[in-house]
C-alpha cells in the first residue's frame, strides 16, 4: 500500500514495522509499539538508554557526514597532551590585532599580547625578531613557548620578570611560566 495516512501526512511506506508491534496509539498518532518503560503509553521516556543509543547514532552520523579532519584531530590530541591540571589558565585580556585601532600603512607593527590569571600580568611582544616580555607583579621566572606537543624555545624572566626570545612562534602557541611552586598557561593563539 502507498500513500499517506490522511490528517497525520505519514506516508505508509515509512512506516517502521519490523517488529511487527507498528501502529496508532492511543491519542491517534503514529506509534511503534514500543513500550520500554512499561507505562502502557507504547512511548520510550528520555531515560539514559535511550539518549545513549540517540547520541551514538548522531555522532555515527556525524563521522560519516562531516568527519573530524586528520590534522585537526592530530592538533586536538597534542594540545590535551600539554594540559596540566595543576596549572591556572591566563586568559587573553589584550590582543592588538583585535582590540588596537589600526595604523594606516603600518603593516609590520608588532603584537601586542596581555593574559592575565588572578594577579599574575604577562604581557608578550610578538616582533619578526622573537618575544619580549614582562611578568608582572616583577618576579623571576622559567617560560616555555609550547608550539605543539613539545616547548618549541626555553626563556627565562630576570629578577624584573623581563623576558627575551630570539624565535618568534609559527603557528600556534601558548607560554607556560613556571614562578615557584605556581604554573600558568596562556591561553592558544596564532600568530
Amino acid at each position: 500500500m502507498s500513500g499517506g495516512c490522511e490528517g497525520h501526512g505519514v506516508p505508509f511506506d515509512d512506516w517502521d514495522d519490523r517488529d511487527g508491534r507498528g501502529g496508532w496509539d492511543d491519542r491517534g498518532d503514529p506509534g511503534d509499539g514500543d513500550d520500554r518503560d512499561g507505562d502502557g503509553t507504547g512511548e520510550e521516556t528520555d531515560d539514559a538508554s535511550g539518549t545513549g543509543v540517540l547520541e551514538a547514532e548522531l555522532r555515527q552520523a556525524a563521522a560519516i557526514l562531516d568527519p573530524v579532519p586528520a590534522e585537526l584531530r592530530r592538533i586536538a590530541v597534542e594540545a590535551y597532551a600539554l594540559h596540566d591540571l595543576d596549572a591556572r589558565l591566563a586568559e587573553l585580556a589584550f590582543d592588538s590585532l583585535q582590540d588596537a585601532s589600526p595604523v594606516r600603512g603600518a603593516d609590520d607593527t608588532p603584537r601586542m599580547l596581555t593574559f592575565r590569571a588572578g594577579e599574575v600580568t604577562v604581557d608578550v611582544e610578538v616582533t619578526e625578531q622573537g618575544l619580549i616580555g614582562q611578568v608582572l607583579p616583577p618576579r623571576p621566572a622559567r617560560i616555555e613557548v609550547l608550539g605543539g606537543p613539545h616547548a618549541v624555545a626555553a626563556l627565562t624572566a630576570d629578577d624584573r620578570g623581563r623576558f627575551t626570545g630570539d624565535t618568534p612562534p609559527a603557528g600556534p602557541f601558548a607560554l607556560r611560566l613556571r614562578t615557584g611552586g605556581e604554573v600558568i598557561v596562556t591561553e592558544w593563539l596564532r600568530v
